[in-house]
Formats: structure tokens, C-alpha cells, sequence
């Protein structure tokens, strides 16, 4: 018995001696606020993240086509409103302390010089990595961070396996050029189907340019299979061209066929898609492009976003 009291008072005195005083603890957690990460600064946060935070947030940001994420970030860590975190005041309301190495920190957060915003309390959760106290998840987005790169990696699968029958089956009916990079716009998705509108482009380079050869658009709905987890199209059946294109077309997308009409009415909608798709295509494919030009138009320029 004596024994076991001993051994439970050694094990308490070396908790105590391991351990951080409240104080320490809520400095900490205090400093750690200044460097809550926001989209455009994240790497600068590295030094106050955990490894593994940092490595989900980080594959979050760099995946491709992230920029919808890019309207979001803002607002993300901390509000649902746009307040975006450098404006913000936060202080530590109190950090209870489960283990030697793992704490959750209050936070009180209030925007600067704004008057109709209410002040949130957020979770922090704090981690001593080599006697380091470190930033280990803020409000439980670390799990969110993982969901979305889960569901943006499949949606990345299932643009590949369109644009892979694009390629493979409807673009040898086009005059062909040097490359060919389809356009993508989907109205709705499940895991047996894609309902959209998919534009063929041809191209040859012309210098730093991707001059169109050919192009055209094809709207319906895309049957997918997935085997051990690679995505791939089935048939897909198109609107028809001429006279039957409406009554196709309500056919094919019935409750989303006013989706459909709106995405196909709003035109920059298709130009936004096919400016940054390209760009995308250009860069994974390490290709010095700087632009691309439709026969009789001016060149558009893939370094510039479009408005």
C-alpha cells in the first residue's frame, strides 16, 4: 500500500514539475491569438502550429481550383460575418489544462471598431510538442480541413474522369490541334452521376499562346463508376441539337433544369470557368502560357484574374 501511495506522489510531483503554471498558459494562449492564420499569411503561422494543423491547412489552401475557399477564408477561423481576423481583439477568458501536454483555451473575440458585431467565445486547443506550447486546432476546423480536402480530392476525381472522356470520345470529332483542355460546369453531382455543361477545346501554341482550333459545347448528364477509388464515365447522354434542344434538355435535367438555364444564361459564369480551368491545366502542366486567343478576338491573359 505504501508502495502505491509513493509511486501515485512520485507520479503527482513529476505532473507538477512538467506542468505550466495557469499564468504561463494563458500568456501563451494569448500569444498564440496573434497568429491565428489567415489565407494569405499562413506560412508565417507555421512556427505556432502543430505539424499536423498546419499540414491540413496548408494541403487546404494549395489545392487546386481553391478559390471559392479564398472567399471563405476570411471568415472561417473566427465569424460568419466577413470580419477577418488581423482587425480582431481577443483575449483569453480562462485555459484549463487536461494532461502535462494538452490544453483548451476560451478565447473572447471582438472586432476592432465595430459596433454591431457581438463578441463570440471561441475554443482553442493547445499542445506541448517539445516543451513548446503549440496551436493544435482552433473551434474543431482541423477536422474540418480534412472533410474538405476529402470532398474537394473527390470532386478533383470526378472533373479528371470528365475531362478524360471529353478527350478520349468527344473531342477526336473536332478538328484537332496540339492540345486539348476541356471546360467544366456542373450543375449537381451524386456518386453515380454528373449533370453539366462540358465545353471541347482545341489548341495549338502559338509562342506564349493557346490559340483555339476548335471548341464546342455539350450539356447532359454523365453516369460514373469508381473501382478502388478511381473515378471513370459510363455513357453520357447529351441534349440534342436544333429544334429538341429545350424538351431534351428538360428531359435530361428535370428538377435542375432551371439551374441549367441559369448557369447557361450567365455567361461570365462560362468564361470564369474556362479562364481558370485553363490556367490550372497550364500550370500543372508546367507550360510557358501566358495567354489564349479565340479566332478574331484579343488574347486574354491567364495571369490576370477575371472580374
Amino acid at each position: 500500500m505504501m508502495k502505491r501511495i509513493s509511486c501515485l506522489l512520485c507520479a503527482a510531483i513529476c505532473l507538477i514539475g512538467c506542468g505550466t503554471t495557469e499564468k504561463q498558459l494563458n500568456e501563451r494562449a494569448a500569444e498564440l491569438c496573434k497568429h491565428i492564420p489567415d489565407l494569405h499569411q499562413l506560412e508565417k503561422s507555421c512556427d505556432f502550429l502543430t505539424k499536423d494543423f498546419y499540414a491540413v491547412l496548408d494541403t487546404m489552401v494549395n489545392l487546386p481550383d481553391a478559390t471559392p475557399l479564398e472567399h471563405q477564408w476570411e471568415w472561417w477561423f473566427i465569424a460568419d460575418d466577413g470580419t477577418y481576423i488581423p482587425y480582431c481583439d481577443c483575449k483569453v477568458l480562462a485555459v484549463e489544462q487536461s494532461d502535462t501536454d494538452h490544453a483548451l483555451a476560451t478565447i473572447l473575440v471582438q472586432p476592432q471598431d465595430t459596433f454591431d458585431y457581438v463578441s463570440d467565445e471561441h475554443l482553442m486547443s493547445l499542445e506541448r510538442v517539445h516543451g513548446k506550447w503549440l496551436m493544435a486546432d482552433f473551434d474543431g476546423h482541423k477536422a474540418h480541413a480534412v472533410r474538405y480536402i476529402e470532398t474537394a480530392r473527390h470532386e478533383q476525381g470526378v472533373r479528371q474522369a470528365i475531362s478524360d472522356y471529353l478527350v478520349n470520345e468527344i473531342a477526336p470529332y473536332y478538328l484537332q490541334g496540339e492540345v486539348c483542355v476541356p471546360t467544366i460546369q456542373l450543375v449537381a453531382a451524386n456518386d453515380t452521376c454528373v449533370y453539366g455543361i462540358f465545353y471541347v477545346f482545341w489548341y495549338n501554341l502559338s509562342g506564349d499562346t493557346l490559340k483555339t482550333v476548335s471548341g464546342g459545347m455539350h450539356a447532359g448528364r454523365m453516369s460514373l463508376i469508381s473501382d478502388n477509388g478511381k473515378i471513370s464515365v459510363t455513357s453520357f447522354e447529351q441534349t440534342v441539337d436544333g429544334a429538341g434542344n429545350w424538351e431534351s434538355a428538360k428531359r435530361i435535367f428535370g428538377d435542375l433544369f432551371d439551374v441549367y438555364v441559369n448557369i447557361t444564361d450567365y455567361a461570365i459564369s462560362y468564361e470564369l470557368a474556362r479562364h481558370y480551368q485553363l490556367r490550372e491545366y497550364v500550370h500543372a502542366h508546367d507550360m510557358r502560357v501566358h495567354y489564349y486567343q479565340d479566332y478574331g478576338w484579343e488574347p486574354s491573359d491567364l495571369t490576370e484574374d477575371l472580374k
